[in-house]
């Protein structure tokens, strides 16, 4: 009998399903990245998919895309003797090279802080670092965060995400060109008070092509190499130049 005690243990442990379930999708899952790439959009979409009525209650949608995360060092440069130079630094663990979050609701009515904080979804909780926890710090974290959104790659979307009889959502994200290749995780969040009832996540491949591909292979693996191509190419540019220039002279 204890066997059973113990089966029955066992499941009681196991979460149970979701009332309600995320079922998306995306416009495309590739990103070729070519020498004339100029960004891209993707479109996201899905529906909630449901075994009973509509709990009580308003629905929110929260859609997040992150590309790869690397380790960034934030230095911050004072004037000194006359010069700027770098008095101070932060090394920051892992930030995503890319970054986007977009919302159906105003923010504090799409997720709570605790859920914010357990998922990492906002852009300040999806960056970890060590060293820009010690008080006195968090400015270089500010300052990463607003120099990737000046340069499109941090984004949040408030209200961007439309949800029909909280049952279908979509949205768009826009790409900019400077993307970092990678695989790009998209993760969706239901919520209902804040509190997130069910999540789902899709991936993108975003790789370089044609020349792009062959120089940053060139540059990873074979450096030697792309290193005398890239004087040759000098040489003979400066050469041309030259050449141009004492024909156009004469």
């Amino acid at each position: 009998m204890m066997w059973r005690a113990l089966i029955f243990f066992l499941f009681a442990a196991l979460p149970a399903e979701a009332e309600e379930q995320v079922v998306a999708g995306l416009s495309q899952t590739r990103i070729s990245i070519s020498t004339n790439f100029d960004g891209s959009q993707i479109l996201i979409f899905g529906a909630v998919k449901r075994e009973s009525p509509i709990p009580a209650g308003p629905l929110q949608v929260v859609i997040t895309v992150a590309g790869p995360s690397e380790p960034v060092v934030v230095r911050r440069k004072s004037k000194q003797y006359g010069i700027w130079i770098n008095t101070a630094q932060v090394d920051v663990d892992a930030a995503p090279s890319f970054y986007a979050v977009s919302t159906s609701a105003l923010w504090n009515d799409s997720i709570s802080d605790t859920e914010d904080l357990r998922h990492k979804i906002s852009i300040l909780r999806a960056i970890r670092s060590v060293g820009a926890s010690i008080p006195g710090t968090e400015n270089f974290t500010d300052a990463l965060i607003r120099i990737r959104t000046g340069n499109g790659l941090y984004q949040t979307n408030i209200g961007t995400v439309k949800v029909d009889q909280e049952t279908l959502f979509d949205t768009a994200v826009t790409l900019p060109s400077n993307l970092r290749e990678g695989s790009y995780t998209v993760r969706f969040y239901l919520t209902r008070g804040g509190r997130v009832i069910d999540s789902y996540q899709k991936e993108i491949a975003v790789r370089k092509v044609g020349l792009e591909r062959f120089l940053f292979k060139l540059a990873h693996d074979q450096s030697l190499s792309y290193g005398i191509l890239a004087l040759s190419i000098a040489v003979f540019a400066g050469w041309g130049a030259s050449a141009a220039f004492r024909l156009i002279r004469n």
